[in-house]
């Protein structure tokens, strides 16, 4: 068994050819998105994030009205990206948006990838501390929001407040019980996938990473996911971790299919994310579905994984994204007994 669920990057473009023109049509676009998804059966819906981009950005209010509009899907990001994030207000805004989803916030995040501008997260009012990097900077934000959810309190009350206080120090309102362990973080290499595995954060690997040894994508990330179960397992702690995978994945079965992905899809290439890291980009997959799913074994990724994110393309609209995700649950997640 497997979970399936979708993530959508939230792209919008005045262009005529765009069924998402505006930032409203992607908001409004990716409620009704989840709720169907949630009809079709699918178990997740995520939202990537980026700044300064015509794409998602704020995934709060996003999180929140998917979650008051449905019932029993995961709702997620892959990812948030930390560097622009102040934790303790996110504390409050990941809590209320659990709550209001009933407890299915399955929040990624990370220390972020290539930016539109140049160090945007200045713009927000952060900078690395001494001797640190925007990286460092990143993981430190995510260990006090980690720590934070835990719900102790820490701030000392006001002797004569507004409203009374309960006794002792006072936490962060609201927190959501168990959203700490609903955490996973978006690891780019083995190390940053230990490192997470350590504090007891899910793992989520994308579509790219570091390349560390040359090899193909799918097995590069396959060793991470074992090295990051290894991490895990040492650390001690007391629940399984879970692990997702996100791919680019098309069954041809219509002609819509076959005009948009009829000539399939490249293979992993190489390339540099800045000036310093050499990375892998992970292949996308398009075919009939008895040739999808036979392509599909050969993936050692997605079988070390417990959840498979469909990367889905929003501009060509909700009815033909509902399709994608069913033609999946239909024709291939049956054969490959994640069903």
């Amino acid at each position: 068994m497997k979970k399936i669920g979708f993530l959508s990057f939230g792209h919008w473009t005045p262009s005529p050819q765009s069924q998402a023109r505006s930032a409203a049509d992607v908001l409004l676009q990716s409620i009704d998105l989840a709720v169907a998804a949630e009809e079709l059966g699918a178990d997740g819906a995520y939202f990537r994030v980026h700044h300064f981009a015509r794409q998602l950005a704020s995934p709060f209010p996003l999180l929140a009205a998917v979650g008051a509009k449905t019932s029993r899907i995961e709702i997620g990001t892959a990812v948030i990206d930390m560097r622009y994030e102040n934790p303790l207000y996110m504390i409050e805004d990941a809590g209320a948006a659990d709550l209001i989803a009933r407890g299915r916030l399955q929040l990624g995040i990370s220390r972020g990838s290539p930016e539109q501008v140049i160090d945007g997260w200045r713009y927000f009012g952060y900078q690395p501390g001494e001797g640190e990097t925007d990286a460092d900077m990143g993981r430190r934000h995510a260990e006090i929001f980690l720590d934070m959810l835990r719900g102790q309190g820490f701030a000392q009350p006001n002797p004569r407040p507004m409203f009374p206080n309960p006794p002792g120090l006072l936490r962060l309102e609201p927190i959501s019980e168990g959203l700490r362990e609903r955490i996973w973080w978006g690891a780019g290499s083995n190390a940053t996938a230990v490192w997470a595995a350590k504090l007891g954060m899910n793992l989520q690997s994308s579509t790219l990473k570091s390349d560390e040894t040359g090899e193909a994508f799918h097995i590069q990330q396959a060793a991470q996911i074992r090295a990051y179960r290894a991490a895990w397992k040492e650390a001690g702690h007391s629940r399984e971790p879970r692990v997702s995978v996100s791919r680019s994945i098309f069954a041809l079965v219509d002609d819509r299919d076959r005009a948009y992905f009829g000539n399939g899809q490249e293979e992993g290439q190489i390339g540099f994310i800045d000036e310093r890291t050499r990375a892998i980009f992970g292949r996308g997959y398009a075919a009939e579905p008895e040739k999808l799913i036979e392509q599909l074994k050969n993936d050692e990724a997605i079988a070390e994984a417990d959840t498979l994110l469909l990367t889905v393309p929003n501009q060509l609209g909700v009815a033909y994204n509902a399709h994608v995700i069913e033609s999946i649950l239909t024709h291939v997640a049956p054969a490959m007994g994640w069903r």
